[in-house]
């Protein structure tokens, strides 16, 4: 595994080797040994998969508030996607940043969403399917996020949206007066 560090304090690209032989490839998706200077140790404690049928379809931003924090790894296992991630950790140097990484199945990258960020992705194909890996288990009563077409992030999406869930649509505005999100 490849580590890759983003300009976003504590996030990360991680790319694999996978091994090929006449059969096809075997890779190693998650390891917390190889992960351990990114992922401090913390278990897995679930995994989660979305599939979505629509070209431009558009998910996020999502994040779980304390102290349901979480860390993320998430892959893009059939198909590609623009996948964005907020910093909203207060004592940030990258409070209000956002960054993007295309996640395609067959390069089989994915990225590491550190606690305190916001996540959020596009599809640029149809019939998408991501899978994730939770370092906390999901809390109903903690979940929340921010609308993707903030005004103060200025996300740049790459495709005109053609599908947004109601409770997307719904999510607030995000604005830098807000407080932000204290993950000590």
């Amino acid at each position: 595994m490849k580590i890759l560090p983003l300009p976003l304090a504590g996030a990360a690209e991680i790319h694999n080797s996978p091994h090929r032989d006449h059969r096809g490839w075997f890779a190693r998706w998650f390891c917390q040994d190889a992960l351990a200077s990114i992922h401090d140790g913390r278990p897995i404690q679930q995994i989660n998969s979305s599939f979505t049928a629509k070209k431009g379809a558009l998910r996020g931003l999502h994040l779980q508030f304390a102290p349901r924090m979480e860390d993320k790894i998430v892959r893009c296992i059939r198909g590609r996607i623009h996948d964005v991630i907020v910093d909203l950790r207060d004592a940030s140097p990258t409070k209000g940043r956002w960054h993007s990484v295309v996640l395609d199945a067959d390069q089989q990258n994915m990225l590491y969403v550190p606690k305190g960020f916001a996540h959020g992705f596009q599809t640029l194909e149809p019939d998408c399917q991501v899978l994730y890996l939770h370092t906390e288990f999901h809390s109903p009563e903690r979940e929340g996020g921010y609308r993707h077409d903030s005004p103060a992030l200025g996300i740049e999406w790459p495709l005109e949206v053609t599908e947004l869930s109601e409770r997307d649509r719904n999510l607030p505005v995000w604005e830098p007066h807000l407080p932000g999100i204290d993950v000590a």
